[in-house]
């Protein structure tokens, strides 16, 4: 008979749910800044002291953090062995202006540096809502950010959030994640943030590049907003590993990479209309029309995680995608569009360094 503590508890889903383990469960919220064990709930001062000043100890009396304009605060600090499986946060202030960063074991440099949005599928902040409904990441009413990427540590894991922008903000959050031994095979996690405003004329959006080492991709995000009239789509997206001169995987269009086809359009009672949805592994759940008024350019939100084909690469990884329509005369048209990605992916330490954010008024979308 199989000993139970063999099981990690890592790699969660309905299959092995049932199994006992030796892991240990850990959780961190402005209630519990370090995650001990027995230590949430005894904050004396915080956001809802005065809510509570008739209730005492334990009564929601630190639900939240306020980070101030240009302060950076450490959300999680967390030592030993073991991995993220959760993260829910509500960000007020403004989203492209609040960077989450995440070092794993000590490093210096970040393995994730992205405005906070776009690493939860959501560059863009107005008041249209958009359910998000994926494995790895859910947004939920009304700004709830969730994501259950697996993000394993050796030795230490550190979070921090930056408010970039001029203005106070206030931070929800909760960190869920186990204290558990960590397989020699397990990759790190990483994100990075890019943007081109507009892409130059016949130049290719690269998504990411500078990737070395051996590790697999797991997933893109975009927030493409469209300068040109007509369908911006038509461009392929292509994954250039190991030394690739030309591409080993080279898609056949940009609705196509994002698992729709045919402009992503329907037709509703004879009207043609772009039309969003949100699955499992990839979707657009967003789509911001012209309204006569501002609004007077399509923007889009898309998604697609390769959690059951990751791209695995050996040395190194390069991904880039065409923006291109299309021509009075039936040829394509090079677009100069305002593109966003966020590339998802695992790797061994140590890892190149991130292309640089963008300055703050760079970064801003509207």
């Amino acid at each position: 008979m199989e000993d139970f503590k063999v099981f990690n508890g890592l790699s969660m889903n309905l299959g092995n749910l049932s199994r006992l383990s030796d892991a240990k469960t850990r959780s961190i919220s402005p209630e519990n800044f370090t995650g001990e064990k027995g230590k949430g709930g005894m904050a004396t001062e915080g956001g809802g002291k005065n809510s509570a000043r008739d209730l005492g100890v334990g009564w929601k009396i630190s639900p939240y953090i306020d980070i101030a304009a240009g302060e950076t605060r450490e959300i999680a600090n967390i030592n030993g062995s073991g991995a993220i499986q959760h993260i829910w946060l509500t960000p007020m202030g403004t989203w492209r202006k609040t960077i989450i960063r995440f070092y794993w074991d000590g490093s210096e440099i970040p393995s994730v540096e992205c405005p906070i949005g776009d690493f939860f599928a959501s560059a863009y902040q107005d008041e249209q809502f958009a359910q998000l409904n994926s494995l790895p990441v859910c947004v939920n009413p009304g700004s709830a950010f969730n994501c259950y990427w697996e993000m394993p540590f050796r030795k230490k894991c550190k979070i921090t959030i930056e408010n970039m922008a001029e203005e106070n903000m206030t931070l929800y959050y909760q960190i869920d994640y186990t204290l558990t031994d960590i397989p020699d095979n397990c990759a790190y996690f990483h994100a990075s943030f890019r943007r081109v405003n507009p892409l130059p004329y016949k130049e290719v959006y690269t998504i990411i590049d500078n990737i070395k080492g051996q590790g697999h991709y797991v997933g893109t995000y975009m927030a493409w907003g469209v300068n040109n009239c007509r369908w911006w789509g038509e461009g392929e997206i292509k994954f250039y590993m190991d030394g690739d001169e030309y591409p080993t995987i080279c898609g056949t269009g940009t609705e196509d990479y994002f698992c729709g086809s045919y402009n992503f359009e329907t037709k509703n009672g004879g009207e043609k209309r772009y039309t969003e949805f949100s699955t499992a592994y990839a979707g657009m759940p967003k789509v911001i029309r012209p309204d006569g008024l501002y609004n007077s350019q399509q923007r889009f939100s898309l998604y697609r995680w390769h959690i059951c084909d990751p791209v695995r690469f050996e040395k190194d990884l390069k991904v880039t995608i065409q923006a291109l329509g299309w021509r009075s005369n039936g040829m394509y048209l090079p677009l100069q569009d305002d593109i966003s990605s966020v590339a998802f992916w695992y790797q061994a330490l140590p890892a190149a360094k991130l292309n640089p954010l963008p300055d703050k008024d760079y970064l801003e979308i509207i």
